[in-house]
């Protein structure tokens, strides 16, 4: 009897599986460029973030590593569109701490969140700061909320999107001070900056990289969203020292699409390191006020849970929800 060979098994089709496993296990992956999906704006703290780790991760994987913004509805456009790529870790989506809260409020997401992702790594956690506009009539936290305690509903504030982490930060501050604001989405950090700058929009909540632009144009930082005051932003006050308790920061991450190898998996992860270990990147990254972490999937996980069940309670308190 003739001896099948692995020339004949591919001609019938067969080797495939076989020589996809065998490629895996020589750690061929990547074998062409990855690409990480970021679903804000260019100019955000998610893409600032993604870009400065960028040429880092690619030394490490040993291909192009490709940062492509797709915005929209909340950061589910780009999210959709990670979710629909092929499960085989080529394609990332670069998301924040809205991936825990958007699916709480939202009815009509084209996608489960919960099963059509893995959360791969952690990257950053950073809080997000409240800025108002020049000439606005308040110039520290307890005058912001006298003057929306004077002229409820009137003060708008903007941040990245419905049920955006910021969204919630903002609802958060309106429960414990007993304030009503109107809310304006945008599609991204950057664009709430721009708007505060030209004084088109009273307040803002967003991260301190976002904001930095504007502050430059007389935007003034009034309280940051951490529990206790950031080492390399010791002058800002945080909300927690007026409103005890109040702690509600952003991160930022990494989500496969479902069904990501789990080697692929982890040669993402170890490039992801790669970068956050490197002292130049730490710099850039503490600059922008967000702080490296280099933690393992289960510890991510749990971040999200909590933040999952934070956000619960806030949708109990106000009945936030969108279509």
């Amino acid at each position: 009897m003739a001896r099948m060979t692995r020339r004949g098994l591919a001609g019938l089709g067969l080797a495939a599986p076989f020589l996809a496993r065998r490629a895996w296990a020589q750690g061929s992956y990547p074998d062409r460029p990855v690409r990480m999906i970021v679903p804000y704006s260019a100019g955000g703290v998610a893409d600032t973030i993604a870009r400065i780790i960028q040429p880092k991760v690619a030394e490490h994987l040993g291909q192009s590593f490709i940062i492509e913004n797709r915005t929209g509805a909340s950061g589910s456009i780009g999210a959709m569109a990670v979710a629909q790529s092929p499960a085989d870790g080529h394609t990332f989506l670069f998301e924040g701490a809205t991936f825990a809260t958007l699916p709480l409020v939202s009815r009509s997401l084209p996608i489960d969140y919960t099963n059509a992702f893995i959360p791969v790594v952690q990257v950053t956690t950073q809080p997000y700061m409240l800025g108002v506009r020049a000439g606005f009539p308040a110039r520290d936290l307890a005058g912001f909320v006298a003057e929306a305690k004077r002229r409820p509903g009137e003060i708008t504030y903007g941040t990245p999107g419905v049920a955006h982490i910021g969204h919630f930060m903002g609802e958060l501050l309106q429960l414990m001070a007993g304030i009503k604001l109107e809310h304006i989405p945008y599609r991204g950090g950057a664009d709430v900056a721009r708007e505060l700058a030209g004084g088109r929009l009273d307040a803002g909540i967003i991260s301190f990289s976002s904001l930095k632009p504007a502050v430059e144009r007389g935007t003034t930082l009034l309280a940051s969203t951490a529990a206790e005051r950031q080492a390399s932003l010791r002058q800002i006050p945080v909300i927690a020292e007026t409103y005890p308790g109040y702690d509600l920061v952003s991160w930022t991450g990494c989500f496969a699409p479902a069904g990501t190898p789990e080697a692929a998996q982890n040669r993402f992860v170890a490039a992801i390191h790669h970068a956050l270990k490197d002292p130049a990147i730490q710099a850039r990254l503490e600059a922008t006020g967000a702080d490296p972490v280099i933690s393992s999937p289960a510890a991510y996980q749990a971040v999200i849970a909590k933040d999952r069940e934070v956000a619960r309670r806030i949708v109990a308190a106000t009945g936030l929800s969108i279509s």
